[in-house]
């Protein structure tokens, strides 16, 4: 029965298979006994395959069907019963929706928020340790003027004690030639 209502109520409607398959499985198993709005609408459909028009294979389809007892009332209220079956199969359904948003999709949502929050941390101690290495390139190339500066003056110090130095020696050195010659 399963395959003639889903080519009942999909055929030409370009519905979901998967749904299709799910839902009329759910009307299948819920199907009352006797003749009732699934039969009825299984016999509205090959009715109209005849190329019956449509008030003309209702009418037929329920006066055959008047004959096993069905009643315009009985009709009505199968098909309200079936109605809920899909409602309830729809409460089904939205639950597991829920869930599976909530697993796949909130799941994911919360883990990027995640991500998202230490992409900032980690930017920030970017920041920071390039704040740091800043400072220490100001520090570095502070020191290697300090350095050549310090360098310079020792070097002219250097310059200047060596001069001193060989001037005063050699003053000394003249003085010693000097005593030798005249004393």
């Amino acid at each position: 029965m399963q395959n003639n209502l889903k080519s009942i109520f999909g055929n030409n409607h370009g519905l979901d298979d998967r749904s299709i398959d799910f839902l009329t499985r759910a009307l299948e198993k819920s199907n009352l006994p006797g003749f009732d709005y699934l039969e009825f609408k299984q016999s509205v459909a090959a009715l109209a395959q005849m190329n019956i028009e449509e008030e003309t294979a209702i009418k037929s389809a329920f006066t055959t069907a008047a004959t096993m007892g069905l009643t315009k009332d009985k009709l009505l209220k199968t098909a309200g019963h079936y109605k809920e079956v899909l409602a309830k199969e729809k409460i089904q359904f939205d639950t597991a929706l829920q869930n599976q948003i909530q697993q796949k999709v909130a799941g994911k949502q919360a883990e990027v928020a995640k991500l998202k929050e230490q992409i900032v941390k980690h930017q920030e101690k970017i920041k920071q340790l390039q704040a740091q290495i800043e400072k220490s390139q100001l520090t570095i190339d502070g020191a290697d003027e300090q350095i050549n500066t310090e360098q310079s003056k020792l070097e002219e110090t250097q310059k200047n004690f060596e001069t001193t130095h060989q001037s005063i020696l050699n003053q000394i050195n003249k003085d010693i030639e000097n005593i030798e010659r005249y004393l």
